[in-house]
Formats: C-alpha cells, sequence, structure tokens
C-alpha cells in the first residue's frame, strides 16, 4: 500500500465568506482534499451554528458542514474588517462566497474587486439563480428552487390540503451547488497550474436542480412528441378549466406512470413485515432476478410483446403490483435481502439515514471519521466524497469553535498586535 500524501490539494489556501449550507459544504470538500480553509464568521457565527444548537454556538448541522477548518470573526459591516478581508485575500488561492445578490459588491468582496489584489485568484460564487437574467437578483434558498426546477412536482408529494411538499428534508440544490464549486475549484486549479490565470466560478442552486431533472427538462423533440408534447398540453388546458395542484399533478403523473408503468414495478419500494424493501431494476434481467426471488413465474409483463402504454393493459400491470405488494408483506427485511441478494437482485433495506453511522460498509470504506470536538467531545462524521490511492482525504480535524482561530490566522498574514485587538474589539462591540 503506497504511504498517502497529506492531501492532492495540500498547499491550496481556501478563504471561505460562507453561511448556512451551499458555500460551507464546497469548502469543506476542499479541505477534504487537503486544502487549509480559513471560515470567516460574523460575529455570532454562520448561522447554523444557532439551529437547533446543543451547546453555546456549536450545532449538530455546523459541525457536519465546516469540520477541517479554522474560523476567522471578522465584522464585516465594519469597514476596518472589510481592508482586513481584502488584506487576507492576497494569500489565498480560493475565494468561496454564497450571499445575497449584491452583497460582495456592496462589501467590496467580489470577484473584479479582489482580483485586483490577486491577478490569479480563483473565486467561487454560489447563488439561487445564477449572475445573469431576469431572475439573477432574486432571492431563493433551497425550497425556492425546488418549486421553480420542478423538483417539488417531479416528486408529486402534496399535503392534506393540496398544498406542495419539498422533496426531501435534506437541502438537495445546496449540497450539489457545494459539489459543483468544489468540482470547478479542481478544475481552475487545474488550469492555473498550465496558464497562471486565475477565474471566476458560478455555481447556482438552479443549476444543481435543473440536473438533477435533465431528463424531464430537456428536450428531445423525435421523444417529446409522443410524451411530454401531449401532457403538456393537458396541463395547460387543466390550468385553462381551473384546475387545480392536485390536477395538474395527476395529468403529469399519468404520462410518466404510462412511460414506465411495467418497470416500476421493479423499480420501486414495498412495505414489509418490519419495514420497507425497495427493488432497484435497470434491467430485464434483473426483473426476472427479482421475479425468481419473490416466486413469481408467470407475470404477463415480461413478455417482450407486452405494450405498457395501451390503456387496456393498466389493469394487468395494477394487478402485478398488487401480487408484489401481497408477496413481500411475508417476510421481514432481512429476510428478504438474503432472497434477493442471492438472486443476484438490486435492492436494498430502506434504512433511517440516523443508522448509517453503524453500518458495516460504511465502516468498510472508512467514510465515518471518529473526531473529538476540543468543547463538546467525540463525534463520528460522514468522510469525504472520495478516496484517493495515492493522497489522504477527509479533513480529520473537527469544526472549529467560533472565532478560534483569528489571532493566529491575522498574525499569520502580517497584522500587528494592535490591528488585531482593534478588529477583535470591533467584533465585540
Amino acid at each position: 500500500m503506497t504511504e498517502l500524501d497529506a492531501g492532492a490539494l495540500a498547499g491550496v489556501r481556501v478563504l471561505e465568506v460562507g453561511t448556512h449550507i451551499v458555500g460551507p459544504y464546497c469548502a469543506q470538500n476542499l479541505a477534504d482534499l487537503g486544502a487549509e480553509v480559513v471560515k470567516i464568521e460574523a460575529p455570532g457565527g454562520d448561522a447554523t451554528r444557532r439551529l437547533a444548537g446543543f451547546a453555546p454556538n456549536e450545532s449538530k448541522l455546523f459541525h457536519t458542514l465546516n469540520r477541517g477548518k479554522r474560523s476567522v470573526v471578522l465584522d464585516l459591516r465594519q469597514e476596518a474588517a472589510r481592508e482586513a478581508l481584502r488584506r487576507l485575500t492576497p494569500g489565498f488561492d480560493v475565494f468561496v462566497i454564497n450571499a445575497r445578490p449584491g452583497v460582495p459588491q456592496r462589501l467590496g468582496i467580489d470577484y473584479e474587486t479582489l482580483r485586483g489584489l490577486r491577478e490569479d485568484l480563483i473565486y467561487v460564487e454560489h447563488t439561487s439563480y445564477g449572475t445573469r437574467g431576469p431572475d439573477a437578483q432574486k432571492p431563493g434558498g433551497d425550497v425556492v428552487i425546488q418549486a421553480y426546477t420542478g423538483l417539488m412536482a417531479a416528486e408529486s408529494k402534496i399535503d392534506e390540503f393540496g398544498a406542495p411538499q419539498r422533496m426531501s428534508s435534506t437541502v438537495l440544490s445546496d449540497y450539489a451547488g457545494g459539489i459543483a464549486g468544489a468540482m470547478g475549484v479542481c478544475a481552475a486549479l487545474f488550469r492555473r497550474e498550465r496558464t497562471g490565470r486565475g477565474q471566476y466560478i458560478s455555481a447556482p442552486l438552479v443549476a444543481a436542480a435543473a440536473s438533477f431533472l435533465s431528463y424531464y427538462v430537456s428536450r428531445l423533440p423525435a421523444v417529446d412528441a409522443v410524451t411530454s408534447g401531449p401532457m403538456l398540453e393537458r396541463v395547460r388546458a387543466v390550468r385553462e378549466a381551473g384546475g387545480g395542484y392536485r390536477e395538474i399533478l395527476e395529468t403529469r403523473g399519468l404520462q410518466v406512470l404510462t412511460q414506465n408503468a411495467a418497470g416500476l414495478l421493479y423499480t420501486n419500494g414495498y412495505p414489509v413485515r418490519d419495514g420497507a424493501i425497495v427493488l432497484g431494476a435497470v434491467s430485464a434481467e434483473n426483473r426476472d432476478q427479482i421475479r425468481a426471488a419473490l416466486g413469481i413465474e408467470d407475470d404477463p409483463t415480461a413478455d417482450p410483446d407486452f405494450n405498457a402504454l395501451d390503456p387496456d393493459n393498466w389493469p394487468v400491470i395494477e394487478q402485478v403490483r398488487e401480487r408484489i405488494r401481497s408477496v413481500m408483506r411475508e417476510r421481514t427485511m432481512d429476510e428478504w435481502m438474503e432472497a434477493l441478494d442471492a438472486a443476484g437482485a438490486p435492492a436494498s433495506r430502506v434504512n433511517l439515514p440516523e443508522e448509517l453511522a453503524d453500518e458495516p460498509q460504511l465502516e468498510a470504506l472508512g467514510l465515518l471519521l471518529d473526531l473529538e470536538h476540543e468543547l463538546t467531545g467525540p463525534e463520528r462524521m460522514v468522510g469525504a466524497l472520495v478516496e484517493m490511492s495515492e493522497s489522504a482525504t477527509g479533513a480529520r480535524r473537527a469544526a472549529p469553535p467560533l472565532g478560534r482561530d483569528t489571532v493566529e490566522v491575522l498574525t499569520e498574514a502580517g497584522f500587528s498586535a494592535t490591528e488585531i485587538e482593534a478588529l477583535t474589539q470591533a467584533a465585540r462591540a
């Protein structure tokens, strides 16, 4: 086994002015690859420090998004603090920010300003809608972007009043946007090695969310003429007739169902005696494997000539679905997984996310990091997204207490003791 180096991005310095999720997650992914990340926080700290906090300025969410970083407190409402941030910038390779539209410009920490201080700076900006176009200046956030891009409607989830529900309690566009930003930084660093030039990177939430739905968002007339085109015409008719959100979803859902009905029999979730199992067939072979595990030998949808688009066949599909439901209820998750694994069929028990911290597969991958936070003690965190054969991944230091590194970082940057005292006093005021 090759001895691992300190990290593929060792020596790269990242200055993060991020809050909530997308910016901090982008920077944490860079820290997991070996970069040094200095996080600039307001006097009250990143907003996530106070979300379900379990100790002063400490929350589980903050800890999961800021592992491996150093914390510096600067009150960017003060011009002296903004000037200090600009003074820090030339010592960093990468600048990461997520803020409301126009905030970087008002603070004087936008790309054009900062690249005047370091010409080869790589600057990542996370916004909701991007930096140009009619909606660029609108505020957003994950739940708004889920609605805008169709992520919410694609799930067809509504409450008892017919109101839309978000796709997940996880802010998907923020996490995906953070990954996209980190990917952009790695590409920009590679290019800078070759050209000596930095660049601006935009990683908006709308791009991340739309990428999840590329199959539905994309236009391919040869297919759309018989699928999404007619469906959208029916949706328009429903809207013109005064139909509500529930009816719109039902109209869209019928089209999606008829395209995939037979396949979804074996790419779906089913209740079992002590929970649920999800079947994940992606091929005819997978469907045969699942049928074998379930003991279903006479499925009419297995006939290559079966036409799932024919409305006359929809009752047949539903009969098969009910048969699968009935069979699945007979056993436990463990019993079904033993049978499905033996058949080589793709499937999984439906775990609670809280159960994964003890999952043997994640343990075997080294994905779970056992850390010690200097204020709050031991913690187990999900580590890096990737494993590398030559380079260490996964920052091994817990998230920083608020402002822990202010004096140290400013001293390293050449600030005098008097200047540091003035900045820290202003932040406490």
